[in-house]
């Protein structure tokens, strides 16, 4: 193999053009992103960087990095097709660029609901570092932002404008907080953080429209049973579609992303796919899709050992999420898909600890502000509920035992 081709520059492609150097591949590497300037994380786009502005601080390496792995990056590149045949990815300039293996890396883009009013000046959204700077800007002339999501992302931007002293109204569709990601009872006790904040959070409020001023500005947002949510900035933070175009156009198949198997290969051996667009298999044998950081970073690392080394183990990493929201770190570690049984365990003067169980094993942990049990536990994942049960629940003692 002698020439492998990345599509897409966020953290992901970043890792796994990295990886393959750590791993030995002395081949070329080719770097294509859409996105102007250097691979970046956006984990602090909605946190650390509203607050200081350092666009710097958010560079995963600095130009030099590339230049001694030897590895060419072209940014603000736009990739038109993808030809199999040919094993070529064409560009919009209409430059054509062979490959031996593709790894693709598009990530997602934001999925804005179907509501009137989306283009209004004041609404915005939080994707990019430009998206972030745009926030950034207008935030100090802010007085109430109505953020319409409550998930990571929404709830984050949240918690930093009331910091920043901004009066904050959250919307959530869905009957809790970040629905897809938590258990009710952690739900519940972010619900209970964010209005200690001073958020109003309005929860079964699926949105029906974008309110205008006088000046075509958005004044706020319209609630599908007709309530009024008045507000001079709107964030919109509905979740994310996978960027899975490219690989549909060229004959993939894909379903909620680009279906891969257990290695993270595609149906075409020359095509891998990774992060954001990959869907992979899940533990209750459904395709998995995960919107983080860690597992772009962890398929990465995966797909540089199966390339370099000719591994063909399945992918197995244990999934571990985090979120700072205020003074609150929430870490999840494993998946709650399909738990069947939840067992909380009070922390005195601190957020529950909840453990999630699948079938009789040890499936997520969700903690706050408690890393020691949280490191504890993504070793603990899959762990018997008996085993835990026989040390009180105590996952650090139960990690001792078994040791």
């Amino acid at each position: 193999m002698q020439r492998i081709v990345i599509i897409g520059t966020g953290q992901g492609g970043q890792q796994m053009a990295a990886s393959l150097r750590q791993e030995g591949f002395q081949g070329e590497i080719l770097m294509l992103g859409e996105e102007p300037g250097l691979p970046y994380q956006r984990p602090p786009l909605s946190k650390a960087y509203m607050a200081n502005g350092n666009a710097a601080a958010l560079l995963l390496k600095p130009a030099s990095f590339y230049e001694r792995s030897a590895i060419v990056l072209r940014d603000g590149v736009r990739v038109a097709a993808i030809d199999r045949a040919a094993r070529e990815v064409v560009t919009g300039d209409g430059a054509r660029h062979p490959y031996d293996h593709l790894v693709i890396a598009t990530g997602a883009r934001n999925a804005p609901p179907p509501i009137p009013g989306l283009d209004a000046p004041g609404v915005v959204e939080l994707r990019s570092l430009a998206d972030a700077e745009r926030i950034r800007r207008r935030l100090a002339a802010t007085r109430h932002a109505v953020v319409v999501g409550g998930g990571f992302i929404g709830l984050e931007f949240a918690a930093m404008a009331r910091a920043a002293g901004v009066a904050v109204t959250v919307v959530e569709a869905a009957p809790r907080l970040m629905s897809r990601a938590l258990s009710p009872e952690m739900a519940d006790w972010f619900l209970t953080l964010h209005r200690e904040m001073g958020s109003q959070v309005l929860l079964d409020a699926p949105v029906a429209g974008v309110l205008a001023g006088a000046d075509g500005r958005a004044s706020g947002v319209v609630l599908a049973d007709g309530r009024e949510v008045s507000g001079d900035l709107v964030l919109m933070a509905t979740g994310v579609r996978p960027n899975s175009e490219l690989a549909e156009a060229a004959g993939l198949a894909c379903a909620n992303g680009i279906l891969v198997d257990a290695t993270l290969a595609t149906a075409d051996p020359a095509i891998s796919a990774l992060g954001d667009v990959a869907a992979f298999p899940g533990p209750l044998g459904r395709p998995l899709r995960l919107e983080t950081v860690q597992a772009a970073v962890d398929h990465a690392r995966h797909i540089a050992r199966r390339l370099v080394g000719g591994a063909s183990a399945p992918y197995a990493a244990v999934p571990w999420f985090w979120s700072d929201q205020g003074k609150a770190k929430l870490q999840i570690a494993g998946l709650l898909t399909g738990a069947d049984r939840t067992v909380v365990l009070p922390q005195p003067e601190a957020a529950p600890v909840v453990l999630l169980f699948r079938g009789g094993h040890l499936a997520a942990v969700e903690t706050v502000n408690a890393a020691g049990i949280h490191m504890a536990a993504r070793r603990m994942i899959g762990c018997p509920l008996a085993q835990l049960e026989a040390h009180g629940f105590d996952l650090r003692a139960a990690m001792k035992a078994a040791a």
